[in-house]
This record gives C-alpha cells, structure tokens and sequence, in this order.
C-alpha cells in the first residue's frame, strides 16, 4: 500500500502544488519522495512509501540503469514478477516487484504488459525517450486512482481524490476529477511543454476471460469439465493458489475475521499455508461489534477452530456516531451502505495500527459478489439475470466494496489483501454455468460452502452460516448499529429539510435522512464533486427503500 501522486505541465510552482500530495501521506507513513523529472521542470512525481517488499531499493520513482528513460511510480503488488522474470528472461536489478512493468513496457508495449500482471496495482509510467505517459489500473480497482486533466492539457494522477481538489489550474472552472476505469490503461503523448495530449484508452483485459498469466503460474492448468466434483476440486486449488501468492511480503501479516463464510475461508488458508511456510510468528485475526454481537461470537469460534492470536475489538454506538464524519473525508462518497459498513472497518484498522505490528490484512471482499452472496440474489429471476447481476457487481466494486476496503485499511497505514478478486479464481468461477453459482436450497453461495465441505477448514456450522452483511454483523442482537444511527439521524435532520432534498441536492438525491446526512458530511469536504459515486447501492428485484440485509424478508432475525 502506498500513495502516488503525479504532475504533468502545471503553470503553478511546483513547491506549491506539491502541499497536495502531503493530502495521502497516511498511505505510506515509512517514507516520502518528491521528485522532478529531468528537462520538463514542470513535470514531477510524489510518493508516499510504506515499506513492503523490497526495503533497500522501494522507494518510487523507480527507475533502473537499463531503461534510464522511464520512470514509474506505482502503488500494488505484482504477485508473479519471479515468474515473469523466469520465463522471459528478465534481469532485475531490483527486489522490487514493480520493476517488472519495466521490463514488459519495453518487450511488450503497455497494453499487453498490462494484461500479464498478476496483481492490485494502480501506476503512471513516464517515458521520456518517446514522449508518452501511461496510467493503468487492476481489472477490479482494488488499488485507487484518480485523474484530473484540464482543458490545456494539464494531468494530475493521485491514490485518492483528496490530492487533487486544491491544485492550481489555469481553467476558470473546476476541472473534473474522475476515478480512473478499472481493467484499464490510457495513453498520452507528452509536449516539450510538460502537458499532455490523451491519445487512447485501452481495456487491457475481460475479467470474464482467463488472464494471459495463467501459463506462467505455478499452478498449471486446471481439469476441464462442469461435473460437480472436478468443479469443486478446482474451487478449492484456485482458492488456496491465491491465498498462497498473497503470502509475499516483508511485513507481518494478519488477517480481518467477522465469523462470516468468505473470511473464515480466508483466515483458515491463510493459516494453514503460514504453517507451511514456517512464518517466525502466529496469525493475528480481528473481529469488531458492539457487545453480543453476532459477528464476534462466530470469529471467536473460527479463532479457537483454527488456532489464531486472535483479537476482539468492542465498540460503543457513540463511538461509531463519533467517527462517521471522519470516515466520508477518508472514502470520499457518500453512499449509504458503503458508510455504514466502513464505520466498523476503520475503527478496526485503526486498533491494528495502534495496538499490533501487523501491516498486511487479508480480508474476504469480493466474494459477494463473485459467488452470488447477497440475500436479494435469492430473489433472481432467472439463473441467467442472476450471472449478469453478479458481474455487474464486480464491475462496480471500485465504487463500493473495493473503495471501502482499501480507504478504511490505508488511512491507517495498513495494505488490504483480497484473495477473492485473485484474476485466475474470479475468471474460472464466472465461466461456470448460470445454474451452478445460483443459492440453492435456500442458501446463498451454495457451490462455494460444497466446495469446502469436507475440508474441516473451518465449523461446519460456520460454513453453512447465513449472509450477515457487515453493519449488521456487528450490531449487538437487541439493536442494529443502522438503527442507533437512524435515532442520531433523526436529531440532526428534520422532515421538512429532507423534503427539499431534491432542491439541494439535484443530483443522487437523498431519500431518506440518513442518505442526507451522509451527503451533508460530503459535500463539506467535496464540495459539487457527488459525480464520484454514480448511484447508490441497492439490492435489486425487490422494493427496497434501504440496503441493509436486515430490511430482507430472507434475513433470520435469530442469525
């Protein structure tokens, strides 16, 4: 986890812009770097560094002795960059996995040098020798970027919006800042000035298609067929393959654990493959709620099943009101469940921070939407309607999940990992058939627990555990964490200012208090930036007027 920041042909002194990218330093809290490029004085990069992989030669721009005309910042990890420099012959000079963009720039060009990174990664790549910058980003945004380009041809590129909102421009009106397309890279020609002309954006990869990696991975191919047991079998390989290419890292590792099926999975693996690895120290797992929750009991018993130095962290509802402010400034929207779920992430990132010396968190995003984990999914009306939905979530992801996973995690120095989203598991469990990757039986992600059922990685009664979504798993029994918040809510905005919701806010209009509340919070420190988010997240195929699972008629209130 890091945060780059970069400039192309500003007008303003550089020495004043650069305060801007002082905005992500809490992404990488180990060192900072600023650095102007050679012959363009008003071109430069920005890097906040926390310290990974490669302690001795991390720090970013990088630029190596054979390529002396390129420059790359990037923030990620590149899990098959040994591989890639096995077979294809690399030298790196080097212990820095990004080094490899270098390398396949040069062999390949930057679409396909996109297309076989097996990775999270957001990155600008500079090449002075031709006159062109790139930005890229992962097939599924886990790692953020946001561009700025004016009218004249002045780029910024940054982690996170907050580090381009107050740069200097020449326009009269606030340019647009966009957060950049996932799965994608864009192209610019660079002037002598130090600006920049787009010249085209190219979509490096289908997440639905096998990734052009897959040969180079040390797992091989897989068994053909759709018969159930040679699926399950393949569920299970893909899954701990992407477990086990996650362990690369420097730093301790842990692992988030809310007693629910996708990070128990997770925690289990982990677990058992750092026991292999004969890692020097235990698993750290964390789990968060309000008192009698039910997450906290379910983590404790995945914990004791497992074996991990396991920590509870318990939270008042005042103390989840308090930080609901400082939580929107770090996500940068305003979506209701994207809010509410982050309350409980942040504050647990911030004990991880404070309290251990674990650095590097795993976590179960992704699978959701991936295995058809929401209730509503039971509601489909087709197994087809229902394969389309589950993709339309993994294209959204930067906007949600992905978004709030890695904001909540980074704002306190932590890097996330999701082995869920791994390119080879997503893209093998979406070429199955609609009718397998359905609930059955009245079971959300039923193909996913059958896979694991006689593995004994984790309780039985876990594995069959029903969808809790996070704001309500943490909640105590009696009273939900959303309706603490509706009561503080209800103080704060009244009924005849929602009424002229509308009025203020055009677009995105809140409906209830609480979208208002949240909105009221944004558009403080963002001021006319609610594009950002293009919708709320819903459930879809009923009349829901609120995201949470426990408005469902599917939930069981005795979960």
């Amino acid at each position: 986890m890091c945060g780059i920041w970069a400039l192309f042909g500003s007008d303003e002194c550089l020495s004043v812009q650069c305060l801007s990218a002082m905005k992500i330093a809490h992404r990488g809290p180990d060192a900072f770097r600023f650095e102007n490029v050679n012959g363009f004085t008003n071109c430069c990069f920005g890097f906040h560094r926390l310290a990974i992989v490669d302690q001795l030669y991390g720090m970013q721009p990088l630029r190596v002795k054979k390529f002396p005309y390129l420059w790359l910042c990037y923030n990620g990890e590149i899990y098959n960059y040994k591989q890639l420099e096995k077979h294809l012959g690399f030298e790196y000079q080097t212990m820095v996995d990004g080094e490899v963009i270098l390398h396949l720039y040069s062999k390949y060009g930057i679409e396909q040098a996109a297309a076989l990174l097996d990775g999270v990664f957001a990155f600008i790549l500079l090449d002075t020798a031709n006159k062109k910058v790139f930005i890229g980003r992962d097939s599924y945004g886990v790692r953020p970027l946001f561009k700025l380009l004016t009218d004249d041809g002045f780029l910024a590129v940054c982690s996170e919006a907050k580090g381009l909102i107050d740069l200097k421009h020449s326009m009269t009106s606030s340019p647009k800042i966009d957060p950049f397309p996932p799965g994608h890279c864009e192209v610019f020609d660079l002037k002598l000035s130090g600006k920049v002309a787009s010249v085209e954006l190219i979509k490096f990869r289908n997440f639905k298609d096998e990734p052009q990696h897959a040969e180079y991975d040390s797992l091989g191919k897989l068994q053909a067929g759709f018969d159930r047991e040679t699926v399950k079998r393949n569920i299970c390989l893909l899954f701990e393959n992407a477990v086990r290419k996650r362990l690369m890292a420097h730093r301790r590792i842990g692992c988030l654990l809310s007693g629910g099926l996708d990070s128990s999975l997770v925690a289990a693996t982990l677990l058992k493959l750092m026991r292999e690895s004969n890692l020097p120290y235990p698993l750290q797992t964390f789990a968060i709620g309000m008192e009698d929750s039910p997450d906290l009991l379910a983590a404790r018993k995945v914990a004791n099943h497992i074996g991990s130095e396991h920590h509870e962290i318990i939270f008042s509802a005042e103390e989840g009101v308090q930080a609901v402010d400082e939580v929107i400034f770090t996500l940068e929207t305003y979506d209701i469940t994207t809010v509410r779920a982050s309350v409980g992430m942040y504050l647990i990132s911030k004990y991880i921070r404070k309290k251990t010396n674990s650095v590097v968190i795993f976590s179960g995003e992704g699978s959701d939407e991936l295995t058809q984990g929401y209730i509503y999914f039971h509601k489909a009306p087709s197994e087809e309607e229902a394969a389309e939905d589950s993709e339309r979530l993994l294209r959204e992801l930067y906007l949600f999940d992905a978004l709030r996973a890695d904001r909540t995690t980074a704002a306190h120095g932590l890097e996330l990992r999701v082995p869920f989203l791994d390119h080879r598991f997503t893209a093998y469990y979406l070429s199955l058939p609609p009718e397998m990757r359905v609930p059955k039986n009245g079971v959300e992600k039923f193909l996913l627990r059958e896979a694991f059922e006689g593995s004994d990685l984790i309780p039985k009664d876990i594995l069959w555990r029903p969808k809790e979504a996070f704001s309500d798993g943490l909640s105590s029994i009696k009273k939900s964490w959303f309706s603490f918040l509706q009561d503080h809510i209800e103080q704060q905005v009244d009924d005849s200012t929602l009424e002229k919701s509308a009025e203020k806010f055009p677009f995105n209009s809140p409906k209830t208090k609480e979208g208002y509340f949240y909105r009221q919070i944004f558009e403080k420190y963002y001021p006319g930036r609610a594009d950002w988010l293009t919708h709320y997240w819903m459930p879809r195929w009923i009349h829901a007027t609120d995201p949470s699972a426990r408005t469902l008629t599917h939930y069981k209130s005795d979960a």
